[in-house]
């Protein structure tokens, strides 16, 4: 699966609890903790009547990145933390991470590209780990 301008993309044969779980220690083996969890197909459900596959948004934050960033960018705090969706579609999942290059370029701050260069590589490493992820 292709990126996107604004997201780092893959596909997987899991199911979407296994997905999630397995997306979660993905981040953590790349120094990422999950700060917050949506369950947007629920909140749909819940607030709409409407029934979406599921769809998961979690927000990730490698607390030595978002150190670095914050101080070399006191508002970067808007883009934080980095957004990683796991979604269902025919027949698996699709995961799909911001991409910090994209994201922290908004800021038009050059200290903060070394930062987002780094902090893609571990999204990707992240990412590519999923394939050795148990089902």
């Amino acid at each position: 699966m292709e990126n996107t301008p604004y997201a780092l993309r893959r596909t997987s044969d899991l199911g979407l609890d296994e997905a999630v779980g397995a997306v979660i220690r993905a981040l953590a083996g790349n120094g990422f903790g999950v700060l917050t969890t949506i369950d947007v197909a629920a909140t749909l459900r819940a607030r709409l009547g409407v029934d979406v596959p599921g769809y998961v948004i979690l927000g990730a934050c490698n607390p030595t990145l978002a150190h670095r960033g914050l101080d070399a960018e006191p508002d970067l705090g808007v883009l934080l933390p980095c957004n990683v969706v796991v979604r269902e579609e025919a027949g698996g999942t699709v995961i799909s991470a911001m991409d910090p290059v994209a994201a922290l370029s908004l800021a038009g701050n050059p200290a903060l590209e070394p930062l987002a260069a780094e902090a893609r590589v571990l999204i990707e490493r992240s990412l590519a780990s999923l394939d050795d992820a148990p089902a």
